[in-house]
């Protein structure tokens, strides 16, 4: 089966990770048209705006997006792109999952978790105004719906990937109203899943239990701007936003992306690591069904980092970009080595 993927390459060493990803995934065989379109920086110096129409057209044509890291102009009236994909293409739920990678040392070993964040309303939304000058209002919007989709959305990936535990993650004991909603429509989603346990824990909490032993978590379902901070807490627990997959869904979409930023004072350079956007890649592959691509491509990222021979600058290495996304190409093992 071919697939048809938009590809927004990004700005900085967006087009040098997108193009090392690109590489991987089809050195594995998979069939993939990629649609590429512009967004960002790259979209700005076009002549368009930062998420141009036909950028959003294609991604609602083909349902997926493979998004390199991009570049949102500060203090000039541009739109952010993330939060323009979330807008416009309803993506309601951000999807971090968070694992300690082999060879990657860092304080703490064998974390494995998976953060849920609701992408589209609470604080993070950004909707405040001045109600008189020196004094500004910021509205933390919840709702029944958005909080009950991103927790029906958050049971079944625990069900699809054998997870047995949801953590759910708010302030209801200050704000009753607006968290006390997030965590009565999880507790009501919950009951379609007597197999799967759920349990509910005080932000601030969270944060501290990360910190001392995260191994303890499995699932963590959140509203935004808890999620914005706690996801890249997360990131930081296993050696950082170079080393960690992202992905935003929707009913009718999903963009898989690299997280961290866009490092121009590394862009062109051949210095810049590709693992965050190999791992997005992988994670859409197992989305659109390529289960055993998706394995082939961690297990050979897992070799590589585990060997410890080709690394990148960030990582404590020498490799360029290039080097670096030919050993892993190198490490792909054979179909019939992996397990979907």
């Amino acid at each position: 089966m071919r697939h048809t993927i938009t590809l927004l390459p990004g700005d900085g060493i967006g087009p040098e990770v997108t193009n090392a990803t690109v590489r991987l995934v089809e050195a594995t065989g998979v069939s993939v048209k990629w649609d590429t379109q512009l967004a960002g920086m790259a979209a700005v110096e076009a002549g368009k705006g930062t998420l141009p129409d036909e950028t959003l057209e294609s991604i609602r044509r083909h349902r997926i997006a493979l998004k390199g890291p991009i570049t949102t102009p500060v203090g000039k009236g541009f739109r952010s792109v993330n939060v323009g994909l979330r807008k416009s293409l309803d993506l309601y739920a951000s999807v971090r999952p968070v694992k300690t990678m082999p060879g990657v040392h860092t304080r703490h070993d064998n974390v494995d978790l998976v953060v849920f964040r609701e992408n589209t309303e609470g604080l993070y939304a950004g909707r405040e105004h001045e109600v008189v000058p020196g004094v500004v209002e910021a509205l933390k919007i919840i709702t029944r719906h958005a909080s009950a989709r991103l927790a029906k959305y958050a049971f079944e990936y625990a069900r699809w990937t054998g997870r047995r535990r949801i953590t759910v993650c708010h302030k209801a004991g200050i704000m009753k109203l607006s968290d006390g909603l997030f965590l009565d429509a999880c507790h009501v989603v919950a009951k379609d899943y007597p197999y799967i346990r759920m349990d509910d824990m005080t932000i601030d909490r969270v944060a501290m239990e990360l910190v001392l032993d995260p191994t303890r978590f499995d699932v963590l379902v959140m509203e935004n701007l808890y999620g914005d901070i706690l996801s890249d807490l997360c990131a930081g627990l296993v050696g950082g936003l170079g080393v960690v997959p992202g992905a935003n869904i929707g009913e009718h979409g999903a963009v898989f992306e690299a997280v961290h930023g866009s490092a121009p004072d590394i862009a062109g350079k051949n210095k810049a690591n590709p693992t965050a956007l190999m791992l997005s890649a992988a994670m859409m592959l197992r989305h659109i069904g390529e289960r055993v691509a998706a394995r082939r491509m961690e297990v050979a990222i897992e070799r590589v980092l585990s060997a410890g021979q080709v690394r990148t600058g960030d990582l404590g290495g020498k490799a360029s970009t290039t080097e670096y996304t030919d050993a892993v190409i190198a490490a792909l093992p054979a179909a019939e080595e992996v397990h979907a």
